[in-house]
């Protein structure tokens, strides 16, 4: 009999990963079409394809891709892009500097997550000098707009257990489809919290949960932004994003941060999916080594075009 599938992996911190990777079981319908049940191993890389110049390759096919585990090829069994359900967490700065900004993003939150699928699936976490989830996932987009209108900023800025809280609540919940970690914040953290970049890398990965940054400009005097770069403990949100594969999207002006918020919305809706079936197994306990690019006629990888995957996974 079929159980739900809670993601085995734990990666080992040294490890520079560039996307969303994961060993994971073969996706099977039931009654709810977004849940994955258990079957063989299946690796599922998510994967953003860019020109040198930074714009998107779109219109890729399946056979456009080589994919290598430990210089092995292996056959793509699983292609596709924007058909797997996403799974978003939002996770919301409340800290004193963002004040301003709640409203304007209020009204953002509900156009760009208008772009969203009817089936996936929004929750959203805050956080000022505490974490606190407020809505746990759901298909109601709407919900999550409104709850922004009810909030009142004040406290410090602890950006360390806000992404920490999101990447552990995906841990608990069954997997159905991609995980995504947004952090809409002015990145001015204040309080480390509990939980250091190397814990918070190892949590999001495990989840197989991708963190984007939607960076917002804050209200912060030159005292607080002294002080706050004098604080030891605070999260590396480059490096977490540059581990789990996921980008940074800067509002430098309040007025576009609609344009810039249904951006990065769109970005997560055109990653490619590819899986594959793997004999790899946690007994060897090592890691595998993850080669993904185009096929030669696009070029050389890193010279003619951009590939963000992760180049490895740990089976536990």
């Amino acid at each position: 009999m079929s159980t739900f599938w809670r993601n085995p992996l734990h990666w080992p911190v040294p490890i520079i990963l560039l996307a969303c990777c994961s060993l994971t079981p073969a996706l099977a319908q039931d009654s709810d079409p977004g849940v994955i049940r258990v079957g063989v191993n299946l690796v599922l890389v998510d994967a953003t394809v860019k020109t040198k110049a930074g714009q998107i390759i779109a219109e890729l096919k399946k056979d456009d891709f080589e994919l290598r585990e430990d210089g092995v090829a292996q056959k793509v069994a699983i292609f596709s892009r924007d058909e797997i359900p996403l799974n978003v967490a939002l996770v919301l700065d409340l800290s004193d500097s963002i004040g301003p900004f709640l409203g304007p993003l209020r009204d953002a939150a509900t156009t760009a997550l208008a772009a969203l699928k009817p089936e996936d699936e929004v929750a959203l976490f805050t956080f000022s000098t505490e974490a606190q989830l407020r809505v746990p996932f759901t298909r109601d987009k709407r919900e999550i707009a409104q709850q922004i209108n009810t909030f009142h900023a004040g406290g410090a800025t602890n950006i360390n257990d806000g992404i920490f809280d999101a990447a552990k609540y995906f841990l608990t919940a069954p997997p159905r489809g991609r995980r995504v970690i947004i952090l809409i914040s002015d990145d001015v953290g204040t309080d480390a919290g509990g939980q250091g970049t190397a814990d918070i890398v190892t949590e999001a990965i495990a989840a197989d949960a991708v963190l984007y940054n939607l960076k917002i400009p804050g209200y912060n005097s030159p005292g607080t932004l002294f002080a706050a770069g004098l604080i030891p403990g605070l999260v590396n949100i480059r490096k977490v994003m540059e581990q789990t594969g996921g980008e940074i999207f800067d509002v430098q002006d309040v007025a576009r941060l609609d344009t810039v918020f249904r951006a990065l919305i769109e970005r997560i809706k055109t990653r490619y999916t590819l899986g594959y079936y793997t004999q790899a197994n946690g007994a060897e306990g090592k890691p595998h080594k993850l080669d993904l690019r185009l096929a030669s006629s696009f070029g050389k990888r890193g010279h003619d075009y951009v590939i963000l995957a992760k180049n490895g996974f740990y089976v536990h």
